[in-house]
């Protein structure tokens, strides 16, 4: 495992969410400081709606998509569509490894089977953060 993604790990151990774990270890690469990703992302944790929604992890990777390619013009946004391209594969991804991307599916709680605790949800997502999103400083 490398460095970013047992960064992830510490950030949670030490008490990060899910989506803070994930987008601050990758904050520098958007040009971002930890501590305005960490505010950012603070409310994307338990699944958004206290697990109803999507997995925090994955939300984090998500706000790294828009982070890393949105052209930030306000009068003229045209970098959505790459943008949500990159997210719905990082989602696509996600569910194919993780089998569910609503954390309470992930924890079992109506099934009472945890298709994915959260550190392996951290890890799978950070490792696509890498993949999807930077290539060119992750890849082979």
């Amino acid at each position: 495992m490398n460095n970013r993604v047992n960064e992830c790990i510490r950030y949670h151990d030490a008490g990060f969410n899910c989506a803070q774990s994930v987008a601050c270890a990758y904050a520098d690469l958007v040009g971002c400081d930890e501590e305005t990703v960490f505010r950012a992302t603070e409310g994307l944790g338990l699944g958004m709606g206290g697990m109803e929604g999507t997995c925090g992890a994955l939300s984090g990777a998500c706000v790294l998509a828009g982070l890393k390619n949105s052209g930030g013009d306000l009068q003229n946004p045209v970098t959505k569509a790459q943008t949500y391209q990159l997210s719905k594969e990082l989602v696509r991804r996600f569910q194919e490894t993780a089998g569910a991307t609503i954390c309470k599916d992930l924890k079992g709680i109506e099934t009472g089977e945890v298709l994915r605790p959260c550190p392996l949800c951290i890890t799978d997502a950070a490792a696509l953060v890498e993949e999807v999103l930077f290539p060119e400083v992750f890849g082979e």
